[in-house]
Parts: structure tokens; C-alpha cells; sequence
């Protein structure tokens, strides 16, 4: 109850690895339904669920219920990877997994969706074209390069898309394996996916580990200043008006006398009139 809802921090995944890990060799679980369940819940909680649906597919855990084609067409659809999802629910009706209508009513739904997705593909592609005026010429040039686009088009092979009928069974295409065909399954029967890593061994690469920020000290950038040479102090000119420049400076009045001398006289003075 007080274990964490989910999420990389949970613990879940940890879990989930111990569990899958313990009976991934044991041919009692592989078709068991319990143990493909704890599988699709591992896969939901990594990112490189693709990686999990290969080894499972490898080494054919699960390869008798509809669960198993259903997740893992829907994540093929989710990565815009229609022909792989086609092929995965075409792989589990030729298996006749159980239960085989689920499957089938859950693949119709997919061809909806895909068809859909053509058809608004095919209304984008149009709408971008250039639209020409009414009364327009063309080019002798032009005229040339629309025939040879008209052309190319018409030489790729359109693919008609079916009417799906809910009513109707599905058929599926089998070809006749050969010679050829057989011994590559062989060979990859021969090379099984035994081991499937921890999700910390996957994505180690794209981890980093944590250090210490004080581990490592970055020295300081010393800049050198350049030396700057203290500009001279020119003398300021005074401004001088032409009209005050022209006229005559005024006459220099005579300095009064110091009074010490102003003194003398008046004692020289005093005695001539004695």
C-alpha cells in the first residue's frame, strides 16, 4: 500500500526484471498468459519497449495469446510503423491466438485508422499543389515537365485500399515457403536471444553518472590588461572676443606710496618748517 505509484523511481521495473528474469528458460511459463502479463508490464515501463517485443518474439514467449500481438502492433502504430503493425497482426491470426476475435476485431480497427490516415495524406498532398489561373498558357517547358510528372506518377503502383466489412472473415496471404526461406529459419532457430540485459545495462549509455561538483575546480581566467598611458592635460585656451581684442587697454594707474615712505615726508617736512 505504501509502495510509490510508478515511474523510473518506483522500484517497479526492478521488480518486474527479478520476476521475468527467474523463468525467461522455463518452457512452463512461456505460453503462460500470468507470466506474458508481467512481461507487457515491464515493457510499459521502459523506453525501449521495442527491444522487449523482439526477445519475447525470439524466443517465442507468448506467442499463443492475442494480448501479445494487440501491444505489440500498437506500439509499431504509435512509432508510424503501419507495415510492421500489419504484419505482427497478420502474424498472430495465422497463429490463431486466443482469443483469435479480439484480435481480429482489433485489427479491422487498425485498418481504419491506417486507411484514414492515407486518404488525409493523399487530401494534403493534393491541396499543396499550385493551382493555375483560368485562361492561362503554358510553356512549351512547363507543358514538358507536367507530362513527365504526370508520367512518373502514373508509373508508380497505387495500392487500392479495401472496403472493411465487419461481417466478413479475413483473409490472410500465405506464401509457399522455399528452400531457401527454410534454412534461414533454421539458422535463426539456431541463434537464439538467450539473455536480455538489465534496463540500467541498456541505457547506460545514455545516463550519466552522478559526481561530486566540488571533485573538480575550474582555475579562474586571468586576463592580462593592457597598460594604458595617462593622456596629457592640454592647457585650456581662453576665449577672447575680436571687439574686446581691438580695443586699447586702460592707462595704468599710478601706485600709492607705502606708507613708510609717506612717513618720512611728513617728518622731513615737519622740520624744514622749524
Amino acid at each position: 500500500e505504501s509502495f510509490p505509484a510508478g515511474g523510473e523511481f518506483s522500484g517497479l521495473v526492478v521488480i518486474y526484471e527479478q520476476c521475468v528474469r527467474a523463468f525467461w528458460h522455463d518452457e512452463r511459463y512461456k505460453d503462460d498468459l500470468r507470466y506474458l502479463k508481467v512481461w507487457l508490464e515491464y515493457a510499459g515501463n521502459c523506453s525501449d519497449a521495442e527491444v522487449i517485443f523482439r526477445f519475447l518474439e525470439s524466443n517465442q514467449i507468448g506467442e499463443g495469446h492475442a494480448v501479445f500481438y494487440i501491444r505489440y502492433a500498437s506500439l509499431m502504430e504509435s512509432k508510424n510503423k503501419l507495415k510492421k503493425a500489419d504484419e505482427i497482426f497478420n502474424l498472430g491470426i495465422a497463429r490463431k491466438a486466443k482469443p483469435v476475435e479480439k484480435l481480429e476485431t482489433t485489427y479491422r480497427a487498425f485498418l481504419g485508422r491506417s486507411t484514414r490516415k492515407k486518404e488525409h495524406e493523399d487530401d494534403t498532398a493534393s491541396d499543396d499543389q499550385p493551382v493555375r489561373k483560368f485562361g492561362s498558357d503554358l510553356n512549351r517547358g512547363e507543358t514538358r515537365g507536367q507530362h513527365a510528372e504526370n508520367s512518373h506518377l502514373l508509373a508508380k503502383p497505387r495500392v487500392k485500399l479495401q472496403r472493411i466489412d465487419v461481417n466478413t472473415p479475413i483473409s490472410i496471404y500465405k506464401e509457399n515457403p522455399l528452400p531457401s526461406q527454410g534454412l534461414e529459419r533454421a539458422r535463426s532457430k539456431d541463434r537464439v536471444w538467450n539473455t536480455l540485459g538489465t534496463q540500467a545495462d541498456r541505457n547506460k549509455e545514455n545516463n550519466m553518472m552522478p559526481a561530486r561538483w566540488t571533485s573538480h575546480k575550474i582555475p579562474p581566467k586571468v586576463a592580462a590588461r593592457p597598460a594604458v598611458l595617462p593622456a596629457r592635460v592640454n592647457s585650456i585656451e581662453v576665449f577672447v572676443d575680436e571687439e574686446c581684442a581691438e580695443e586699447p587697454a586702460p592707462s595704468q594707474v599710478p601706485k600709492s606710496p607705502k606708507p613708510s615712505v609717506l612717513k618720512l615726508r611728513q617728518a622731513t617736512s615737519k622740520n624744514l618748517k622749524k
